[in-house]
């Protein structure tokens, strides 16, 4: 499916004079025409302040490789501005342009692109890589060994298998530890990565923590406060910034808050939960698992402790000495909403408001699993752990035919649905439209995290490179699971749990060579990191397009089996110089020839895009 001669407009920098504006702002937008689409005689946009619809003229101010740019002025009159283009041609029809693509017949509003007035993210954000680590899982210090463990934990041995089925799967425990991480960080700053994602760290009743028991303290077992301090000190001496993980949804059945009130309705903390009888013996809780009670955010006081000002835990850990850099806000979708009752976007706004007081340069993510825009309207979240933009169809393209997978990447029966190349571009476009750009740049480009299976577990042989290319070079934050460039694999979330295997370097070295390379990749080019992306082809078994910048643009080819495509002449300028893999990239009279044997990765340097300045607020441009 050629989309090269298609118009074109996106949030980036070329095509958005200002991503951040204030209310009452006039922000200047372009959209870029290809002359092979035919004769143009006026274009438009058409915003929808206060839902009510206004039309601005936009005018010609570039003729550059083949492309008309036009330019239109919109005036930003709520803090969620959408807007769309559209295009009248010579023969009396008309085309709309929004974020899902073109249309021939009117859009809805749900798809229009979105410039958003609330505070940006932190400027290091869109050229993060992030590495999660589960903290059991990662690394023991020696000063593990010495330290007495609870009731509920199950010894094991570092190179015991992970049980992943049964009572003891979330008892078992490696005693992995906070000073285990420090002393590996020289991996990570080797890898590339520059943000460390750190599942709880909070005292619980499990290996994964997600049921805290207090959020004051870090849990000793993981060498207490002291530890935490160290290991972000040392990490921000190399570069790395750490967030930290916060269940906003539940506490654990031990946590403090919920022994204090569960049989004792006299009980201040008794506001906190959902109690389903006077007596507060039964109440509600997350997916009806006992041991992780539902927090009722209708209480103040709730607020006040936990995310409501500067002694909040909110603050708490991102102020001194701790200095967290954000938070990964665990079931982001599920928090504060319970029957008839939605507190979600007071309590994210609550959170957000909190960070911005604390330290102002922090990012926050909220779990999502699923179809996430709505949650994101940039006025909280910054960005989204979600998996149906990028894991899901990833995974369908490039996983075995029949693999199972549950958790966050199976269907109702577990298996993984099987996608061509033109389904993933599709899927890609569809959940990821009704993001703002600035927030679309900061979801998780994860190929697997805690609670899926490993990627390598049914990918087709090959397909790594590939998958991880297009982690790095999708807009968004590309995401590393502990152990992934050790080549891991793991059935389902707990089974993918596993300790990381230290001390098999050597033999890891292919992969962990290729993940540092794509990591380096990323990292080293301008266009990947906020530039604009143009789909220039989706086939069955090859995807490509190009991410542009005014300083450089990236051609990107991702390719599960053979392939051979001609993009025209005009679909990018310049001859492509090879950053990643081997593959043709030949100039043809008919256009730029893309060849090789599949599975396939590859990235090819370009010119960026020159262009005159954007006209000022204000000035009036003649239709020529």
């Amino acid at each position: 499916m050629g989309i090269v001669n298609e118009p074109h407009h996106d949030g980036s920098p070329l095509y958005v004079s200002d991503s951040a504006p204030q209310l009452g702002d006039h922000v200047r937008v372009r959209i870029r025409i290809p002359e092979a689409f035919g004769p143009v005689i006026a274009v438009h946009t058409r915003s929808n302040p206060d839902h009510e619809p206004r039309f601005a003229v936009a005018s010609p101010v570039a003729d550059v490789d083949g492309w008309e740019w036009w330019e239109a002025e919109i005036e930003i009159e709520n803090p969620v501005h959408g807007y769309r283009w559209l295009l009248s041609l010579a023969d009396g029809s008309s085309v709309w342009v929004n974020a899902t693509g073109v249309h021939t017949i009117e859009t809805l509003d749900s798809e229009d692109f979105r410039l958003v007035t609330y505070p940006a993210a932190p400027d290091w954000a869109s050229s993060t890589v992030m590495y999660q680590i589960f903290p059991d899982r990662f690394a023991r210090s020696a000063a593990a060994s010495s330290r007495q463990l609870p009731d509920w934990a199950v010894p094991a041995e570092w190179t015991d298998d992970v049980v992943y089925v049964g009572a003891d799967t979330p008892r078992q425990f490696y005693g992995g530890d906070l000073a285990g991480i420090a002393e590996h960080l020289d991996h990570l700053v080797a890898l590339g990565v520059n943000l460390i994602y750190l599942t709880p760290v909070f005292p619980a009743q499990s290996n994964h923590r997600y049921d805290a028991l207090s959020f004051a303290e870090v849990d000793p077992l993981l060498g207490g406060d002291e530890a935490l301090v160290a290991l972000i000190e040392a990490a921000h001496r190399r570069g790395l910034r750490v967030i930290g993980d916060l269940t906003s949804n539940h506490s654990g059945d031990a946590h403090e808050w919920f022994r204090a009130s569960h049989l004792s309705p006299e009980a201040a903390e008794s506001e906190f939960y959902y109690w389903l009888d006077e007596q507060q013996e039964r109440y509600v809780s997350w997916l009806g698992v006992p041991s992780l009670p539902k927090f009722n955010w209708n209480s103040a006081e709730l607020r006040r402790r936990f995310i409501d000002g500067p002694e909040s835990v909110v603050a708490k850990w991102l102020g001194a000495p701790y200095n967290l850099d954000g938070w990964r806000i665990d079931v982001s979708n599920m928090t504060g909403r319970y029957l008839d009752q939605d507190l979600n976007l007071e309590v994210r706004r609550t959170i957000r408001r909190t960070m911005v007081a604390t330290k102002t340069d922090t990012i926050l993510l909220g779990e999502s699993t699923n179809d996430a825009a709505s949650d994101f309207p940039g006025d909280a979240w910054h960005g989204a752990m979600t998996y149906a933009n990028f894991t899901r169809p990833v995974w369908g393209w490039l996983s075995q035919p029949g693999s199972l997978a549950p958790g966050g990447i199976g269907m109702a029966l577990g298996t993984i649905p099987g996608y061509s190349g033109i389904d993933v571009h599709a899927a890609h476009i569809r959940f990821t439209a009704a993001f703002p750009w600035r927030v679309r740049l900061h979801n998780m480009n994860a190929l697997d995290t805690h609670d899926t299976p490993r990627f390598l577990t049914h990918a087709r042989p090959g397909t790594v490179p590939v998958a991880f290319g297009l982690s790095v070079t999708l807009p968004g934050i590309p995401v590393v699971f502990a152990g992934d460039e050790f080549g891991l694999t793991g059935t389902d979330g707990e089974h993918s749990r596993t300790p990381m295997p230290w001390g098999t370097e050597a033999a890891a070295a292919d992969t962990i060579s290729l993940y540092s390379r794509l990591i380096h990749l990323r990292t080293s080019h301008p266009a990947l990191n906020g530039g604009g992306i143009r789909w220039l082809y989706a086939g069955s078994e090859v995807l490509v397009f190009v991410r542009e910048s005014a300083e450089e643009s990236v051609l990107v080819v991702a390719a599960r089996d053979d392939f051979d495509v001609t993009l025209p002449a005009h679909a990018v300028a310049g001859l492509p110089v090879t950053l990643f893999g081997r593959m043709g990239a030949v100039q043809t009279p008919e256009g730029l020839r893309l060849s090789g044997s599949g599975p396939a990765f590859g990235a090819f340097e370009l010119p960026g895009i020159t262009l005159p300045d954007f006209f000022e607020p204000g000035v009036i441009l003649a239709l020529e």
